[in-house]
């Protein structure tokens, strides 16, 4: 299973941007997706991340500012991004694992996209 992140950039303090995380291949469901991010020198930690049922989580960190969405016709999971700070600066990795056949499960990690706070 392959996971394509895309929509990273440039944008100032205050602004908005809207991660995609597309997954393809051959897999039965995907059970959660998480998106992850990494600042220089920092270790990887998770940002938020939604499940089969909807259920959704976010880091502290982020609450109230970013939000997480499935699109499930599209196998495609959203991270919209807003009030974003400086200190979101970071590459944003996506993260899935499912069930690629009944009994045979999946976790795939997307390439990573960078987001660049700064004025």
């Amino acid at each position: 299973v392959q996971l394509q992140a895309s929509g990273g950039g440039l944008v100032q303090p205050g602004g908005s941007l809207r991660l995609s995380c597309a997954a393809s291949g051959s897999f039965l469901s995907i059970d959660a997706v998480g998106w992850y991010r990494q600042a220089q020198g920092k270790q990887r930690e998770l940002v938020a991340f939604v499940n089969s049922g909807g259920v959704t989580n976010y880091a502290d960190s982020v609450k109230g500012r970013f939000t997480i969405s499935r699109d499930n016709a599209r196998n495609t999971v959203y991270l919209q991004m807003n009030s974003l700070k400086p200190e979101d600066t970071a590459v944003y990795y996506c993260n899935a694992h499912g069930r690629r056949i009944p009994g045979l499960m999946f976790n795939s990690w997307g390439q990573g996209t960078q987001v660049t706070v700064s004025s």
